[in-house]
């Protein structure tokens, strides 16, 4: 069976990109079961260049075709921030998902509502040899003052679908992936995957 690796040490990452990728008849390997120990520095200008950077030295470093991700929360009232810097979104040194929610609220207290915003995905697909191939996904909210939802991780509690009346952490685990912007970019990536691996 072939094998594809997870290229991220994201714990909530992982358990999403799984729950997606279940339906098909691949064996999907995370650093941890390989011993691999990789941090590999963001300090690419855009998502893309983040994203592929990530599945590019995996693969390499594994021997394994290897799958990346890099995502943010783009919020329309702080022209876009945190953005691509959304997992670091802090003044505090080991900011926690809380201290990050904490900090955007913080920043949103004086400006108008609704806090529209969106969450970007760009996922990377790198082979050994150095192939890379790309895909994205958007979906679309608002930010709210109180946190609900335990499904979820990052600034998942207090992101909106107005339509539906939850956050991305009030939805169930097959909802979320289905309409999430991680779901959708894999959703747009799977014909590449099939194609990579030879599916």
């Amino acid at each position: 069976m072939n094998k594809l690796l997870i290229a991220t040490n994201n714990k909530g990452k992982v358990i999403e990109l799984q729950e997606i990728l279940k339906g098909l008849n691949i064996q999907l390997v995370t650093p941890k079961d390989i011993n691999l120990v990789l941090d590999v520095i963001e300090d690419g200008k855009n998502y893309q260049e983040n994203a592929g950077k990530k599945a590019l030295e995996f693969a390499q470093t594994s021997r394994l075709i290897s799958i990346a991700d890099d995502s943010g929360l783009e919020v329309d009232a702080l022209n876009g921030a945190p953005g691509l810097y959304s997992a670091r979104y802090s003044p505090k040194p080991n900011a926690t998902d809380k201290d990050r929610r904490d900090f955007l609220l913080e920043n949103l207290k004086d400006k108008h509502k609704p806090w529209n915003a969106h969450f970007h995905a760009t996922i990377a697909i790198a082979t050994p040899n150095g192939d890379i191939e790309f895909a994205e996904g958007n979906c679309y909210g608002e930010i709210i003052s109180e946190e609900r939802g335990g499904n979820g991780f990052g600034y998942d509690p207090i992101f909106l679908f107005p339509e539906l009346g939850k956050t991305m952490a009030e939805l169930e685990s097959e909802h979320k992936n289905r309409i999430s912007h991680r779901g959708l970019a894999m959703i747009n990536a799977m014909s590449i995957l099939k194609r990579m691996l030879n599916l």
